[in-house]
């Protein structure tokens, strides 16, 4: 946590009322299907475009970065329609410290083993950053996030905590 940002957004979240979250439950029963095909229609519609699209990205290199950029974006867009869905577990745990300091110790340790992975000739380079999304931490606070990931070698990256917490893996910065 920096000098300069709020104390307060780095605590825990509020347990939601238990009726809203059995009803955005519910809600995501009959959005999920609905959201999936809605993206399914999308990518297929975007692939069809993109197989025409093709020849005049054959001519211009500018025309398929942006084609891609738009493609990405929509479908990110509409990805991110989900985004007030409620799982099971969420249903099942909201408010469960014990829970959420699992789950955050559980995904710190899945980015350390990915970042501290040695590097492969001729393979990409192990992740260097990560983002833990709010709802992993939710029933802990970022500043558990930042405890936990701070004792297996991550640094923080500047981040909006109400959404996630951005993490860098220290040992990048040494040379091989």
């Amino acid at each position: 946590m920096r000098a300069y940002e709020d104390p307060a957004t780095w605590t825990p979240e509020p347990a939601r009322p238990r009726w809203q979250l059995v009803l955005r439950f519910v809600a995501t029963l009959v959005c999920f299907p609905v959201l999936c095909a809605l993206w399914l229609a999308a990518a297929a519609v975007l692939f069809v475009v993109g197989l025409f699209a093709d020849a005049i990205a054959a001519v211009s290199n500018r025309f398929e970065r942006g084609y891609l950029r738009f493609t990405d974006d929509t479908l990110g867009g509409i990805a991110r329609l989900g985004s007030w869905f409620v799982t099971w577990p969420e249903l099942r745990h909201e408010g469960d410290t014990e829970y959420y300091r699992a789950r955050v110790d559980r995904r710190v340790a899945h980015w350390t083993t990915l970042a501290s992975a040695p590097r492969e000739p001729k393979k990409t380079r192990p992740p260097v950053e990560c983002s833990i999304p709010l709802r992993d931490y939710r029933g802990v606070g970022a500043g558990y996030v930042a405890e936990a990931a701070g004792g297996q070698g991550w640094e923080l990256r500047p981040s909006d905590v109400r959404k996630e917490v951005r993490l860098w893996w220290a040992a990048a910065s040494h040379v091989d």
